[in-house]
């Protein structure tokens, strides 16, 4: 009695796999169970772009809609405001690279190290993450009270340093979100830090002990290599995130002092709810789109020049 076939023949290679083959090997019950999952997905994430790219051709205060092509992006070129919130953002960008990118990795190395209370130390590092962000930027406005009896006045005082005008001059106003923004982000990538140390090998710091090399050294020869491919994600997750700073400077300063920390996304708000017309969401997403293809772009460019780098 010959035995029925249960297993089917492997496909050739080059051989075009027909429908009846795909339904066959159970194609048609993966479509089903992951067709909840596409609708979703398209409902709450591709729609709302499509409709975005609709709306960027469109002069619209959600009741009064008349297509316009290109006349809200040339209005938005000729904004005197952007180059202010362009240049506004790369300082922002460039000041949270310089003390938030490294201020987590320093802090989870030292973390790594301590032979004790690493959880507290964790807790810590992470509490800034679960206090709420309005709560914590109100908080913050708190300490930067420009009074002398302000937290943070009173506290340069005890050292003679005169009251500084935390948010009110606009040379100083960046630095201060940027250091609210840095204390409220930096504890959830201190966690990541933290469990891509737990990879690293001890043996590597083992070698490097007995071959004579510091706690610096250790870290700058053992420890970097091994986390270079999760420095190079949360280097260009920080840029995507400080690019699309809106929180601090709407309720820090609301763009002041004259426009001294207005950001792109600030920018936006402005284009689609400060209008006494109703606003203009057509500009607001020219805007959007334009920003959204710069940082792929940029992202692109990225991956590009360091795919190497993280493999080698």
């Amino acid at each position: 009695m010959a035995i029925p076939e249960t297993v089917a023949e492997p496909r050739r290679a080059g051989q075009r796999r027909s429908p009846v083959t795909w339904v066959r090997g159970g194609g048609l019950t993966t479509l089903l169970f992951a067709l909840p999952m596409l609708v979703i997905f398209g409902v709450f994430s591709w729609a709302p772009i499509v409709k975005a790219v609709v709306m960027s051709f469109q002069k619209t205060n959600l009741i009064v809609t008349s297509w316009v092509g290109l006349e809200n992006f040339q209005r938005v070129f000729a904004d005197p405001v952007l180059p202010v919130a362009i240049r506004n953002t790369a300082y922002f960008a460039l000041l949270a690279l310089i003390f938030g990118y490294p201020v987590p990795l320093i802090a989870a190395v030292l973390m790594s190290e301590a032979r004790r209370a690493k959880g507290l130390f964790s807790a810590l590092a992470y509490l800034p993450v679960v206090v709420p962000p309005v709560v914590a930027v109100l908080l913050w406005k708190f300490f930067y009270d420009p009074r002398p009896e302000g937290v943070f006045n009173t506290i340069i005082g005890y050292v003679g340093i005169p009251p500084q005008p935390w948010l009110q001059s606009a040379t100083s106003a960046m630095p201060s979100l940027v250091l609210e923004a840095t204390w409220a982000a930096a504890g959830g990538t201190v966690i990541i830090y933290l469990a891509a140390l737990t990879s690293v090998p001890p043996e590597l710091y083992d070698a490097a002990e007995v071959d004579g090399a510091s706690i610096w050294g250790k870290i700058w020869h053992v420890t970097m290599p091994q986390l270079r491919g999760v420095l190079l994600i949360t280097f260009i997750l920080q840029i995507i995130g400080t690019a699309q700073v809106f929180l601090e400077p709407y309720l820090f300063t609301g763009g002041g002092p004259a426009n001294a920390t207005v950001t792109v996304l600030l920018l936006v708000y402005r284009y689609a709810f400060q209008n006494s017309l109703g606003g203009n969401y057509g500009m607001a997403t020219a805007l959007s789109l334009m920003l959204a293809a710069f940082l792929a772009v940029m992202s692109l460019i990225y991956f590009r020049i360091t795919r190497s780098w993280s493999t080698s």
